[in-house]
């Protein structure tokens, strides 16, 4: 029997020592806490804003496919970046992840003062089809 709330682990990303689970889902429901570019194999956030945000379009894969579901199921993300600039690296990431534009995630973006050396942090909601 399936628990209410299901905790969603993802190698290589975590929160430190804060008891923060990556995702949880409830029903066909599955919702991130903060994602942020953690390089996997180091646990450790990379200097350049390139490897961070394709870290983080690799964690929100993970997160899906590790509920049971794909990058098809993301419904919303809601992306906070250090500045300006990083829009771009979005963008191009979320053209290769979301290629029809007649079947793409709701998306808010936001330029906001990140630490721990993060240009990116994102929060997403799918639902498992």
């Amino acid at each position: 029997m399936r628990r209410h709330r299901e905790v969603i682990h993802v190698p290589g990303l975590h929160h430190g020592s804060n008891p923060t689970p990556p995702a949880v889902r409830v029903g066909n429901m599955v919702f991130s806490s903060g994602i942020f570019g953690m390089d996997p194999a180091t646990s450790s956030i990379p200097d350049d804003a390139e490897t961070q945000v394709r870290h983080v379009f690799g964690h929100m894969r993970t997160i899906v496919e590790n509920a049971g579901g794909s990058t098809d199921d993301i419904a919303f993300v809601l992306f906070r970046i250090s500045e300006d600039a990083v829009r771009g690296l979005v963008n191009t990431a979320w053209l290769e992840m979301f290629p029809d534009d007649a079947s793409r995630p709701a998306r808010n973006t936001q330029v906001d003062e990140l630490g721990w050396n993060q240009v990116i942090h994102v929060t997403m909601t799918a639902v498992l089809s």
